[in-house]
C-alpha cells in the first residue's frame, strides 16, 4: 500500500494520560462519597468516551441525575489537572516528525471530549503537527463508529487504502476495520497484545519508530 495519511488516537497512544485521568476521576468519586478505583484499572475504565467511563466507575444502579452530576463534576475538575502528570510516551514526537518528513498527513481522532483533544494536541506537540484534531461531539457518534474517521479521510481528501489507523484498544481496531483502513495497535498504551491480536489488528508494535519503518516503507 502507499501510505499518505496516518490518524491516531490520543490517550494511550500519543500522551500517557491515565494518571491524571485516575486522579480526576477519583476525586470526583470522593466527593460523592462513592468508592474510588485503583489506578490500574483505568485501563479499562476509559477509551470508550467520557459518558461511559462515569457509568463505569459510579455504583452500579445510579441514578441517571447522578451520572449527570457526575460526568459534570469530572469535567471541572479534569480541566485543572489535564496536564498535571500527562505526557508523550517515549519517542512519539521522534516518530511524529519522522512522518512528517516523509510527506505524510497526521490526524488525530479521539473518544475524548473535543475540547480536551484540542487542548492536548496544542499543549504537548509542536504547531502544524496535525493537519485535523477531532475528539467526541454531540453529533457524531463515537469509536468504533467510523463516522469520525471518514469525516477525516473526507476532509482530507484520501482514500481510505493510503491511510493507517494507530490505537492502543480494541475499538480503535474495529473503528479502523470498520472505515477500511490499515490498522496498527500500538503495546505502550492502555491494553495487551491478546486484545488488539481479538479484534484483527493488521500490525501490533512495541516502539513508535515501527510506525515509521511500516508507513515510509510504504510510501
Amino acid at each position: 500500500m502507499t501510505c499518505t495519511l496516518a490518524i491516531f488516537d490520543l490517550d494511550g497512544t500519543l500522551v500517557d494520560t491515565l494518571q491524571d485521568l485516575a486522579d480526576t476521576a477519583n476525586q470526583m468519586l470522593s466527593e460523592y462519597g462513592y468508592p474510588q478505583h485503583p489506578t490500574d484499572k483505568y485501563r479499562y475504565f476509559v477509551g470508550d468516551g467520557l459518558g461511559t467511563l462515569i457509568e463505569r466507575i459510579v455504583p452500579k444502579g445510579s441514578a441517571s441525575s447522578s451520572i449527570v452530576r457526575c460526568t459534570e463534576r469530572f469535567l471541572e475538575i479534569y480541566g485543572n489537572r489535564w496536564r498535571r502528570k500527562s505526557c508523550p510516551y517515549p519517542g512519539i514526537n521522534a516518530m511524529l516528525a519522522r512522518l512528517k518528513n516523509a510527506g505524510l498527513r497526521l490526524a488525530v481522532l479521539s473518544n475524548k471530549p473535543h475540547r480536551f483533544t484540542l487542548e492536548h494536541t496544542t499543549h504537548f506537540f509542536p504547531p502544524d503537527t496535525f493537519d485535523l484534531v477531532l475528539g467526541q461531539r454531540p453529533d457524531v457518534e463515537k469509536k468504533p463508529n467510523p463516522q469520525g474517521l471518514i469525516e477525516i479521510l473526507s476532509a482530507l481528501d484520501t482514500p481510505a487504502s493510503t491511510c493507517i489507523y494507530i490505537g492502543d484498544t480494541a475499538v480503535d481496531m474495529q473503528t479502523g476495520r470498520a472505515a477500511g483502513v490499515f490498522t496498527i495497535g500500538v503495546l505502550w498504551g492502555f491494553r495487551d497484545h491478546q486484545e488488539l491480536a481479538d479484534h484483527h489488528a493488521d500490525l501490533i508494535v512495541k516502539h513508535p519508530m515501527e510506525i515509521v519503518h511500516h508507513a515510509v516503507a510504504s510510501a
